[in-house]
């Protein structure tokens, strides 16, 4: 039985206890606690530092990559992590959330501030773990399961969760819970075929129209779209995950002015964590209770407590949105990519669309009788970092034709047009090995081809070419800084060749 103590403790009394423990006192089983990663796991450390040193030394031009920023890091890399807190701000299924909540509403605030959107009539959902899971929350939230939605086809450059499947499959849960018909590019101009869309709306009647992509280098026509789905009293939803840290710095065309729901992620042009957002419009004359559906779709729909130390990284990121210095990194990335796409077109390349309104190039390989899968793997090969991508017209994406570029990262390691110039040499001299080597491998197989790539051997050039643009590489690319990172004390860690 406990025991009532007969007299209370006399506030001296408490402040003659210990306030804390030192680690002497503290049991074997906890040591590990306190110890740095470098001590308790040296091979995950080790793994860390050669990621680390992999991008200080190469060429980032992913489209939906970006470097994020120290402060970031530090927000997402903190004691937030051990915080569980299902439900909304002062709505909790846990106690103690009382900072989470503080938290949590002031990334919604900036979220807001970043777009520029009046709180009474947009609201914001900062909780979704990624882009998908933002998107299949925001679908679940607007349309019912079978209902029927249109998105951008993905050869034309839209993305997986806008409705995609195959003639043998259905490839994700948006096609899996949904109907969907894609709608796509005019042949001729490689822009998206409004006309087309109104077209198809008129035959299939979607409960939603989705506008975005994630290979499309132009900006969008919201208000069209806007229209089309009027006409069918259809959802509008713009999923801006590659263009939104270019939207918030008013470099391209406001999906807000004319769409029920906005969603994106907040890792790439946005330049934050990896997660996602939805955005609702409060006043929305389809649904006046869109906030509660989006809310309930989030949690508990489709996932559970939020990621509070995420949710800390998007705040800062949306917190550096904010600053005036915002809109010359959009430009910067816009002049970047308008550069790049200028000179591969210059040696003669084609481009989809001929250039870029935003952040990424598409550039179509099949003239060349090459394929993405070679090319990219090449690019690995000398410290390029690039990604396969199908192209308008190509049938099997699973052999793409084309290769995306984009310019988000290598803008925040500080480099501009001219850069870019140095950059478009390296991807040109690239291709031209490619071909090279696929002709000295003798096959149409990737192995073969990386085989020739990769070893020396009498009579081939290949290999001996390879070896010098990966040092030409990663010179150039070991001039810059990187952000998080004191490159000024990396050294190469265990497992890394020399390569000086």
């Amino acid at each position: 039985m406990f025991r009532l103590l007969s007299r209370p403790l006399r506030a001296t009394t408490l402040l003659r206890a210990p306030i804390h423990r030192t680690m002497a006192n503290t049991p074997d089983f906890n040591k590990g606690l306190y110890a740095p990663l470098a001590e308790i796991d040296p091979e995950v450390q080790n793994i860390i530092d050669k990621e680390t040193w992999r991008q200080f030394s190469g060429l980032e031009l992913i489209a939906s990559e970006n470097l994020t920023s120290r402060a970031t890091m530090e927000a997402n890399g903190s004691i937030l992590t051990n915080k569980y807190s299902e439900g909304l701000p002062n709505a909790r299924y846990y106690g103690g959330n009382e900072y989470v909540d503080e938290l949590e509403l002031l990334c919604q605030k900036r979220a807001l501030q970043a777009f520029h959107l009046d709180p009474a009539q947009w609201g914001v959902n900062v909780q979704p773990y990624s882009g998908s899971t933002a998107n299949f929350a925001a679908l679940t939230a607007l349309i019912q399961p079978q209902d029927r939605l249109m998105g951008l086809g993905l050869p034309d450059g839209g993305h997986l969760t806008h409705g995609y499947y195959t003639a043998k499959k259905k490839m994700t849960a948006s096609s899996i819970y949904f109907q969907s018909l894609p709608y796509s590019l005019d042949p001729e101009t490689q822009l998206i075929d409004y006309k087309g869309v109104a077209k198809l709306a008129k035959i299939y009647k979607p409960r939603l129209l989705i506008c975005g992509a994630s290979a499309y280098p132009r900006d969008w026509d919201y208000k069209t779209l806007r229209e089309i789905a009027d006409e069918h009293g259809a959802y509008l939803m713009a999923d801006i995950a590659h263009t939104s840290g270019l939207v918030a710095a008013g470099e391209l065309a406001d999906p807000f002015q004319y769409c029920d729901v906005v969603t994106t992620t907040t890792h790439k042009t946005l330049r934050g964590p990896r997660a996602g957002l939805i955005f609702f419009k409060r006043d929305s004359d389809k649904a006046k209770d869109l906030e509660k559906r989006v809310n309930d779709a989030v949690f508990p729909a489709c996932q559970g407590g939020p990621h509070n130390n995420t949710i800390a990284g998007i705040a800062t990121a949306l917190h550096q949105a904010c600053q005036p210095t915002w809109k010359a990194y959009a430009k910067q990335v816009i002049a970047n990519a308008t550069t790049l796409g200028k000179e591969l077109v210059a040696r003669g390349y084609k481009l989809q669309t001929s250039g870029t309104d935003n952040h990424l190039v598409l550039w179509d390989l099949r003239p060349l009788g090459l394929t993405g899968s070679k090319l990219e793997k090449l690019c690995d090969i000398v410290g390029i970092t690039i990604n396969k991508n199908a192209v308008s017209g190509d049938t099997n994406a699973q052999v793409p034709g084309g290769i995306r570029l984009g310019t988000a990262a290598l803008t925040s390691r500080n480099m501009t047009e001219d850069d870019m110039k140095v950059v478009a040499d390296f991807l040109h001299r690239a291709v031209q090995l490619s071909l090279t080597l696929q002709k000295e491998a003798g096959s149409k197989l990737l192995k073969d081809f990386v085989r020739v790539a990769t070893t020396p051997a009498d009579g081939k050039v290949g290999a001996q070419q390879v070896a010098g643009l990966r040092k030409e590489v990663r010179e150039f690319a070991r001039r810059w800084p990187l952000p998080g990172v004191d490159v000024s004390t990396l050294t190469r860690p265990a497992g890394i060749e020399a390569d000086d």
